[in-house]
């Protein structure tokens, strides 16, 4: 009786789950005119068109922002990983001065911060507004995800260390082969938080940037699903039309800016629990 009840209850928990989701694809892809007549549950598409789609790829400026996103992704997550690894293993050995102090600083921002202002001038001082770098360098270490992976450096027996030292390794060659082979499943983790941070980022964006050439996709969407700017990608459309088929381009949009990052989400899901657990506080 318990596993009837617990596959029931996994059952419709999984179809409230996925529904939100199928519901915008169902209706990216549903005929426009039949789509706009429909009320209540979506259970498949209404017809079948692409337009919606033909409409958001033939707008360059959601490929601009579509492609200055994975330029954050890509080059952020590197310079992420880089600097939260090597700083996580300088604070994880034991002998590295003034490490409990420098800690405590770090522990401190996760509180307290200069604030908006503040920040926004630091980042107009160092001459990084209205550049790629102001979406980059103001996140480059997450205290949390530093303190995370330090744990997990830590959890690395000492005895492997001693051992490349006798034979002769640096600092840079014990973390490089074996620190870094020890940790993946950390790392892949980490890795995950990070990306899918730069990919959702748009605050920093609002913020820092003002020539449109260099927005991420997500200001971009809000302008299409918040602020309904979704004129540029209907040329040759009748007036009478544009607000049925707007209602398809903005969840071919969501679809298009959200199927990217969930063919991540498989290759690194195995690395998931484990690099959560290993990494986990312990003091």
């Amino acid at each position: 009786m318990f596993d009837i009840f617990n596959a029931c209850f996994m059952i419709v928990l999984m179809f409230a789950t996925l529904y939100p989701f199928l519901y915008v694809l169902f209706a990216s892809v549903s005929d426009p005119s039949q789509f706009s007549q429909h009320r209540g549950f979506l259970l498949f598409p209404l017809g079948f068109s692409v337009e919606a789609y033909k409409m958001v790829f033939d707008n360059p400026m959601l490929l601009i922002s579509y492609s200055n996103t994975l330029f954050y992704v890509i080059v952020g997550t590197v310079i992420n990983m880089f600097l939260t690894a090597m700083a996580a293993y300088g604070l994880s050995r034991k002998k590295v001065m003034l490490a409990k102090p420098i800690m405590l600083m770090i522990v401190f921002t996760m509180f307290f911060s200069g604030g908006l202002i503040p920040t926004y001038l630091l980042i107009g001082d160092l001459g990084l507004l209205d550049t790629r770098w102001a979406m980059i360098l103001p996140t480059a270490i997450s205290a949390w995800n530093l303190i995370i992976m330090r744990t997990s450096f830590q959890g690395i027996p000492d005895s492997l260390e001693e051992s490349a030292r006798i034979d002769g390794a640096n600092d840079f060659t014990i973390f490089f082969r074996i620190i870094i082979p020890l940790s993946l499943p950390v790392l892949a983790v980490i890795t995950l938080f990070y990306a899918v941070g730069h990919w959702n980022q748009y605050f920093n964006a609002m913020i820092y940037l003002r020539d449109r050439e260099l927005f991420p996709l997500q200001l971009i969407l809000r302008e299409i699903l918040i602020e309904n700017s979704t004129d540029g990608m209907m040329q040759g459309v009748v007036a009478g039309d544009r607000f049925i088929i707007g209602e398809t381009i903005k969840y071919a949009t969501i679809i298009v800016a959200t199927i990217p990052i969930l063919f991540l989400y498989p290759f690194l899901q195995r690395f998931f629990v484990k690099g959560v657990l290993i990494g986990s506080l312990k003091e």
